[in-house]
């Protein structure tokens, strides 16, 4: 193998090579909306890799984000020239904020007329999503592009996940080029030795410690150590604010209930904790102004985190940066049994009653009565958010998807994602009807 990967072997296409390495990355299928800037890429379409279509370029990303979540694997994306890019970026800021590995193409004019400004072209193509893509690039010469599909998804499936882009040209793809083989690229980040040591110290002489949970224990697969953890060191549980999974099981005795993300509020709500641990969440997600007491050095403040700007930002306290399996697994040996009385979490409401008109407590306590053992829950009705959390509690792993960004058009599309990523298990998307138009397209693949 030569120094930049590619084999020493015959040459194959732009084309072939791209969906060899595809292949080689456990990708089964493609979402798209694409034009005739994308037709090369789409000619002779291989039985082995299915092209899902999508009828808007936001619907395409939005599956593919649900798909790639499903499956912790990369999504792979196809969109079309500069305008497919814009009407996707929405969707494509929320696969930012939910920190979702995607891979995105889009086509480009031909290289040859691309000075001419021709028709469908864009310019300086690779500085268009930006800032919301780890990885951007229009590849300098056609033979380039597997190579830099390949970094792309390498750099997509780096903690934090999130998506990449590559703009390539209509006529790159029948060119020559050599294969690329893929290459196995380690994903796990330990942590410091000494600051999991002082962790653990703190821990043990807190006499009332909180751990908040956010949604990077769901992403890495670690709800059940996470349990463990909570379990052993006999410490309240609180959703970090805004989480767009479910981290912890929320009927657990031990769950306190989610954060406010009011600076206040959130102070109030843990102003009794001598310690708080943030676990797979920023240190916080404000949306409103007001003073932070959490801040003012009643509590002791620690961090996990496999995001280094997310642990630069943070104004107080500790912060480790660490993946989150091989973290809590080392907080698990590490960590003593507590003497600590196991703390009361918190209280669930009655089930409430039919009424007419039908009460949207009702609504979602008789949904969580019928949704089966499984079963995932694509949500995007934030205006019936507290009521969902406490009529329609959450199991934990994998049960609870929504959007990080605040952004509507998301959890359709997602949710048409999710079930082609888990075809055995229910999808069920709570979606409120003025978000349902915003990606009514999903609807139709």
């Amino acid at each position: 193998m030569s120094k930049n990967g590619k084999t020493g072997s015959k040459s194959v296409t732009v084309k072939q090579a791209t969906l060899d390495l595809l292949r080689s990355f456990g990708i089964k299928r493609v979402f798209g909306n694409p034009g005739s800037t994308e037709l090369p890429f789409l000619s002779d379409w291989p039985d082995d890799i299915d092209y899902v279509l999508a009828l808007q370029e936001a619907s395409a990303v939005g599956m593919a984000d649900g798909y790639a979540q499903a499956t912790r694997n990369a999504g792979f994306v196809n969109l079309h020239s500069a305008a497919g890019v814009g009407n996707a970026l929405g969707n494509i800021y929320t696969a930012h904020r939910n920190q979702t590995p995607l891979v995105i193409t889009a086509g480009q004019q031909a290289r040859s007329i691309l000075p001419l400004q021709a028709f469908l072209y864009a310019e300086r193509a690779s500085e268009f999503p930006r800032p919301y893509v780890k990885y951007s690039v229009e590849p300098a010469r056609p033979e380039d592009v597997p190579a830099a599909i390949a970094r792309a998804y390498y750099t997509a499936m780096q903690a934090p996940c999130g998506p990449t882009f590559v703009s390539i040209p209509i006529d790159d793809w029948t060119h020559a080029t050599a294969p690329i083989e893929a290459r196995k690229v380690s994903r796990e980040i330990g942590p410091e030795a000494d600051a999991m040591k002082a962790l653990v110290a703190a821990l043990g002489s807190a006499k009332h410690p909180a751990l908040v949970v956010g949604p990077g224990v769901d992403r890495a697969g670690a709800v059940d150590l996470m349990v463990r953890v909570a379990e052993k060191a006999k410490a309240s549980v609180w959703v970090s604010p805004f989480s767009a999974r479910c981290s912890f099981p929320e009927r657990h005795p031990q769950f306190a209930g989610f954060l406010h993300a009011s600076p206040a509020q959130l102070s109030d709500a843990l102003r009794e904790h001598d310690l708080v641990v943030v676990i797979g969440a920023p240190v916080f997600t404000f949306h409103v102004e007001g003073h932070a007491a959490i801040f003012d050095g009643g509590a002791t403040i620690f961090q996990i985190t496999d995001d280094p700007d997310a642990a630069a930002v943070t104004p107080v306290g500790t912060s480790i940066i660490a993946t989150m399996k091989p973290a809590l697994s080392a907080l698990l040996d590490l960590l003593p049994e507590s003497k600590r009385a196991a703390p009361k979490g918190r209280t669930l409401p009655p089930a409430p009653q039919a009424a007419d008109p039908l009460p949207v407590e009702f609504l979602l306590h008789s949904l969580s009565q019928a949704m089966p053992d499984g079963a995932s829950l694509v949500e995007e009705v934030p205006s019936h958010r507290p009521a969902m959390q406490k009529f329609l509690p959450m199991r934990g792993q994998d049960s609870f998807y929504t959007m990080a960004s605040g952004g509507l058009g998301y959890s359709l599309p997602a949710a048409v994602g999710m079930a082609l990523g888990k075809p055995k298990t229910r999808t069920v998307c709570l979606i409120g009807d003025g978000s349902a138009m915003y990606s009514i397209q999903a609807l139709w693949t």
